[in-house]
């Protein structure tokens, strides 16, 4: 049981909507029961919850436990790391933080007041790693068994991890895609066994990317970074574009460079803060 007084932080990240949790003070420690019992609660609801908790590594300044509003875990979420820089850095001087999460370090850098960068780390490339349910020679060519609503000629993606496993299907209309009929069910294709993230991209020019996603366990999502960054390397590696590109969501603009000198995906954009209270008590008693 947590004491009074968890703070929470209502936010988004170019639309992505995000719950902030800071345990540090308390030791509070959320689960999933936490998770699904704020999604559940009128003005809490999210894609991503973000918990804060105390770091494990002496050279980290948090570790950040990333749960879905179904109460499953994450293992990346860009737009979330950038708010949980904010709230990190919301009273100090400092410009830079360093957090961990499941999936490795992200460092963190404060460009303006509601402006972040979060350093991605280097995306995943090997198959069973990604992961997906067998070899395949080539990760820009996963083949995908046919969806209705999908042209018989879109039958494969590019896999690509960045923390959680990603779909990158390049399309000349974004806009025509039935996002509701089609994401569900390449979310859930067999190729993937921990299921993955749906990104369906349109190249407008060699740095420009109009991108419309279907989020593992959230759905459509107005904005998902890890999406765009995945998104951005699947079309460099296709020689689509280049390595820095914007990314055009519903929700807003990404900046994404995809560096070669060490081959890490860095993430630029703002966050909102929407509001900010305590917890209520139904949401810490749930916690189990």
């Amino acid at each position: 049981m947590a004491p009074p007084g968890l703070p929470y932080f209502k936010m988004n990240g170019i639309g992505n909507a995000i719950l902030v949790v800071d345990g540090r003070t308390s030791g509070f420690v959320v689960t999933s029961s936490t998770a699904r019992a704020a999604a559940a609660q009128p003005g809490l609801g999210f894609d991503q919850l973000m918990a804060i908790g105390r770091p494990r590594d002496g050279h980290r300044d948090a570790f950040v436990t990333i749960f879905n509003a179904d109460g499953t875990e994450s293992g990346a979420c860009g737009n979330g790391t950038r708010c949980v820089a904010w709230a990190l850095l919301r009273d100090s001087v400092e410009t830079a933080v360093t957090v961990e999460t499941a999936a490795g370090r992200l460092a963190c850098r404060r460009l303006g007041p509601l402006r972040f960068s979060v350093d991605m780390g280097s995306p995943t490339l090997a198959w069973n790693a990604i992961p997906l349910a067998r070899a395949v020679s080539d990760l820009q060519h996963v083949p995908l068994r046919p969806v209705a609503g999908l042209p018989a000629d879109l039958s494969h993606c590019a896999a690509v991890g960045m923390g959680n496993p990603h779909a990158v299907v390049f399309v000349p209309d974004v806009a025509a895609i039935p996002l509701a009929e089609v994401g569900p069910a390449i979310e859930h294709d067999p190729m993937f066994p921990a299921r993955t993230n749906v990104s369906f991209a349109q190249v407008i020019d060699r740095s420009t990317i109009r991108l419309r996603v279907w989020e593992r366990s959230a759905g459509a999502t107005l904005a998902c970074g890890s999406a765009a960054c995945a998104t951005a390397v699947a079309a460099v590696r296709a020689g689509r574009t280049d390595r820095e590109v914007r990314v055009m969501l519903p929700g807003g603009d990404l900046a994404i460079e995809w560096r070669a000198e060490d081959g890490h995906v860095v993430m630029t954009g703002d966050v909102v803060l929407e509001h900010a209270g305590l917890l209520p008590a139904e949401v810490v008693e749930a916690t189990g």
